[in-house]
């Protein structure tokens, strides 16, 4: 079970709405413009304390609980910032501090707890297997003390911005004995040894929005066998774990970035006057904002029974997935109802809602898509036969 934490929900977005007030539109705009690191935002957050904020206290986090950083990731979208520069610095560690070792915990967690080491590359999607990752091609092959790595990875976020990565790789095929998820093992990545040694290649890939994403080409990567995180093969189900919080985290952010929409938009709607009267007097108006809102606030309640579920020790899985669907779902709707308000002024730049328009739609594509949770729903909650 969970513990009291020492701070109030409360607390924590006023601290929040406070330091993202530091960094305004014209921060986000040149960032985005310049396609750059908000490097300074990432410092803040980190001297603070927040990207730490699951991090036990013994290895200097903040202790908190999946519940609190919920309202870390929520907050930080809603304040009009985005929190996919650094979120994954909050959960991708999740994996050494469940499954890994004490020596290895005390290797890693007091350098990301403090800043000083950034883990918050996922090395699992690959141009061949997509969302199927028990069809993973890279291989790490034992050589005694040692695994030898080859493979590809693509759509890794943040490997220019990260000193270590997760990867995940075929260390064995499946077997009669396990399932199709038995074989593949996680280990962490010294990226900066492994470029300089020449085994790693980091690719930046040209997107529609600002997410430093990459494509990885591993030639020849040498690793200890104490960078391996728990038993050879099981690496899939260790990261499983880690799914089910990082789902609870994005629904709060799509939460986050639909409550911004949906203040942007009604402020619009009540200040801007067409024919002699406000335009959110137009049901044409006004409806599609209302509905918007509802969609949030339902989507608000699944994500919070989520992360209770996932304080209380449950492995979520359902509710985790539900709420990352509705609240993405739910921050689209509000961000089409917003960017309709605003009319031709939504696709200024200087409005800040393209930018958010853009960023918001990538939460039906990643990091799990639409149509897999609804491939998960159906199989594994409803009992249907297996639709992929």
């Amino acid at each position: 079970m969970g513990t009291t934490p020492a701070i109030s929900q409360t607390e924590i977005r006023t601290a929040i709405r406070e330091l993202c007030a530091r960094f305004g539109e014209d921060y986000w705009q040149r960032v985005d413009a310049e396609e750059a690191y908000p490097a300074e935002f990432v410092a803040a957050l980190t001297s603070a304390g927040w990207l730490a904020a699951l991090i036990p206290e013994e290895y200097g986090g903040a202790g908190l609980t999946i519940a609190e950083a919920a309202v870390i990731m929520e907050e930080i979208n809603r304040s009009g910032a985005n929190a996919g520069a650094c979120h994954a610095q909050m959960y991708t560690m999740g994996t050494v501090l469940r499954h890994g070792t004490d020596e290895q915990k005390a290797r890693w967690l007091p350098g990301i707890a403090s800043g000083d080491v950034r883990l918050q590359t996922f090395g699992v999607t690959e141009p061949d297997a997509g969302s199927d990752t028990t069809q993973l091609r890279t291989r790490a092959v034992r050589d005694g003390d040692r695994y030898i790595v080859h493979g590809q990875k693509i759509w890794i976020s943040r490997a220019e911005h990260s000193d270590l990565m997760l990867l995940l790789a075929r260390t064995s095929e499946p077997d009669s004995e396990h399932g199709r998820w038995w074989g593949l093992s996680a280990f962490v990545v010294d990226m900066a040894a492994a470029v300089a040694a020449g085994q790693l290649k980091i690719v930046p890939i040209p997107t529609m929005l600002n997410h430093h994403t990459t494509e990885l080409f591993i030639d020849g990567l040498e690793l200890s066998l104490d960078q391996r995180i728990g038993d050879e093969g099981m690496g899939f189900r260790y990261i499983l774990d880690g799914m089910n919080a990082e789902r609870i985290l994005i629904a709060s952010e799509c939460i986050g970035d639909g409550r911004w929409f949906i203040d942007r938009a009604t402020e619009q709607a009540r200040t801007r006057s067409v024919f002699g009267r406000p335009i959110g007097q137009n049901q044409g108006v006004a409806f599609p904002l209302a509905r918007a809102y509802a969609g949030i606030e339902a989507a608000a309640l699944m994500t919070r029974e989520a992360a209770e579920r996932f304080v209380a020790g449950e492995r979520p899985a359902a509710q985790a997935n539900m709420a990352k669907l509705l609240a993405a779902d739910a921050s689209w709707a509000a961000a089409n109802a917003c960017l309709d308000t605003f009319g031709g002024m939504g696709f200024a730049r200087e409005s800040g809602v393209e930018r958010k328009f853009r960023e918001t739609r990538l939460y039906q594509v990643a990091p799990v898509s639409t149509n897999m949770v609804l491939a998960y729903l159906s199989e594994h909650v409803l009992g249907l036969p297996r639709s992929y």
